[in-house]
């Protein structure tokens, strides 16, 4: 469970870089860009992966797949923002929290039990009362399609991630060696896009870019590498990591609002986090047996 809470942790963190980010001008494109440099730096530094692990022989197409699904994810997120609204694209990807949870029965064969249940629905519900929003801009409704690619691209990403941590994908590679391939094949990917943005005048590389993108990927990377131990350690419960990473994001979300950047909640908002609770709870005693 401590790697799920390191995981959250790491997660809201970046969660808040890059609402400073847009603050204060940051482009993102190019953070997204030198923060895969900053996971590939720490990735040598913590793994020591030996030569003969990184050879081509090892490069899978799962890793290929995600190194150019990660920062054209990161691209989509901000297209939906700005087409579909923020709230909407923070409902898309929390939700698909449903896709995960069909992938952890139907592809990786978890055990079904009565207080799961209880637990998922519970952590559903909470998901839909915390982030609820009485009052909000109009959304052009021609825009479904980006929010639709979040909740998709998300989902995605989770099995993904638990595929590779797990023992379904016998390739004889370390989890951190896949982990390092795809921060380089992912690092390729929008270096070579930031570069033709540069060259058509889009953007301008900068300093400042440059440093809060390694900053953000050491968070980044703390975020996955934390995010895949704690599938690790809870091999036979995919759900709970599925669920209790989705909620503790949310709740970490709502209370850095508050206290962070002084919004507000309503009372629905704050019984999604007393139904956050007791799905924590509930999966707690799942995994200590309590």
């Amino acid at each position: 469970m401590i790697y799920l809470v390191l995981s959250i942790i790491c997660s809201l963190t970046v969660g808040v870089l890059l609402k400073l980010a847009k603050r204060y001008h940051i482009d993102l494109l190019q953070s997204i860009t030198w923060n895969y440099l900053s996971a590939i730096i720490l990735s040598l530094i913590f793994f020591k992966p030996s030569v003969t692990d990184l050879s081509l022989n090892n490069v899978k197409p799962l890793y290929i797949f995600l190194g150019f699904f990660l920062p054209s994810l990161f691209i989509i997120m901000g297209l939906a923002v700005q087409k579909s609204g923020l709230v909407r694209s923070d409902i898309a990807q929390r939700l698909s929290l449903f896709i995960s949870f069909g992938a952890a029965f139907i592809i990786f064969n978890e055990s079904l039990t009565s207080l799961k249940v209880l637990g998922m629905t519970l952590g559903i519900m909470a998901i839909l009362f915390t982030l609820y929003k009485p009052q909000g801009p109009k959304i052009d409704n021609k825009n479904w399609i980006y929010p639709l690619l979040v909740f998709i691209g998300y989902g995605i990403v989770d099995i993904s991630f638990k595929w590779i941590s797990s023992s379904g994908l016998e390739t004889g590679i370390p989890y951190t060696t896949a982990l390092l391939i795809i921060f380089l094949l992912a690092f390729l990917t929008s270096f070579i896009y930031m570069i033709i943005r540069i060259q058509q005048k889009k953007a301008s590389f900068q300093l400042i870019h440059l440093l809060c993108g390694l900053i953000l990927g050491v968070f980044n990377f703390g975020n996955i590498l934390f995010y895949m131990k704690a599938h690790r350690s809870m091999a036979n419960d995919p759900s709970i990591v599925f669920a209790g990473m989705n909620m503790g994001v949310i709740i970490g979300a709502c209370l850095i609002g508050i206290f962070l950047f002084n919004e507000k909640l309503s009372k629905w908002n704050y019984i999604g986090l007393v139904l956050a609770l007791a799905s924590i709870i509930c999966m707690t005693i799942i995994q200590y047996g309590l």
